[in-house]
């Protein structure tokens, strides 16, 4: 699986951004539904922390404490994507997001080692 996110930048404190991871290659008979997407992301000087997660199955979406209430993960099948609308932006969030992914359920999946396809990241900035 190849993922490719896009739609960081730079958004003032309190504002908006929607990132977008889309995947290509998914093969092996599997289909996209089957995976779990999740979002990390990385400050400078910190470790990769998970933000949130979803599959296509009955999970609930899934999302870190920090985050809980300002961002909403979603999925279009049809377009192979998993989106990340981030809302109140705070300095905090500033970072390198990532999506990755990895077959099955995301219960349980928050450590990066658990994901085994990763995109190269979009910079996200709050000032």
């Amino acid at each position: 699986v190849q993922l490719v996110e896009s739609g960081g930048g730079t958004a003032q404190t309190g504002g908006s951004l929607r990132l977008s991871c889309v995947a290509s290659e998914v093969t092996g008979g599997v289909s996209y539904p089957a995976l779990c997407v999740a979002w990390f992301r990385q400050a400078p000087g910190k470790e990769r922390e998970w933000v949130s997660a979803m599959n296509n199955g009955r999970e609930s979406k899934l999302y870190a404490d920090d985050v809980k209430g300002r961002f909403t993960i979603s999925r279009d099948n049809a377009k192979n994507t998993v989106y990340l609308q981030m809302n109140s932006l705070a300095p905090e969030d500033t970072a390198m997001y990532y999506c990755a992914s990895v077959w099955g359920g995301c219960a349980g999946q928050r450590r990066a080692e658990n994901y085994d396809s990763w995109g190269r990241g979009t910079q996200v900035t709050v000032s």
